[in-house]
């Protein structure tokens, strides 16, 4: 009986034309872009909040976030809503695509420096077919810093 390897369930997302993967199951939804309304003294990074059924939800630019050249909102740019413990925070990402099933065995850690992201915020790459996929850290790329700013965002009931 041939042994069972683990697969990455993760959302593909793309930031400037290279592909990145956020686990499916933190992702509780994905939005296209809306009208966000900006919070004061926060962040660069963080655009604002949005009200998503009920709930002010904060938003963070992950071009932004990385150092990445700004550019306007396309029709394919959305906000991908990520759970993280009793928080939810939004990513604003160029594009947002399938979900793929990533084999264990296809993943390798991350080098020590990739491309214009911060090797921080990669947690590993895989290898998918010909395309080289990066595993964002949510963890850091919420650092301390940036988690403050996104919750300073909330409104307090």
């Amino acid at each position: 009986m041939k042994e069972e390897t683990s697969n990455y369930k993760s959302i593909i997302i793309e930031l400037e034309k290279e592909e990145y993967a956020i686990p499916v199951d933190v992702v509780g939804a994905i939005e296209r872009i809306q009208h966000i309304t900006r919070v004061p003294r926060t962040a660069s990074f963080v655009k604002g909040v949005i009200n998503l059924r009920g709930v002010v939800t904060p938003i963070i630019d992950l071009r932004e976030r990385f150092g990445m050249e700004s550019v306007a909102y396309t029709e394919s740019t959305r906000i991908i809503i990520v759970h993280m413990g009793q928080f939810n925070v939004g990513f604003i990402v160029d594009a947002a695509y399938d979900v793929l099933d990533i084999p264990e065995e296809s993943i390798e850690p991350a080098p020590q420096v990739i491309g214009t992201v911060d090797a921080d915020y990669i947690k590993s790459v895989a290898k998918v077919d010909k395309r080289l996929i990066l595993m964002l850290d949510l963890e850091k790329v919420l650092s301390h810093e940036s988690y403050q700013a996104a919750k300073s965002t909330e409104f307090e009931g």
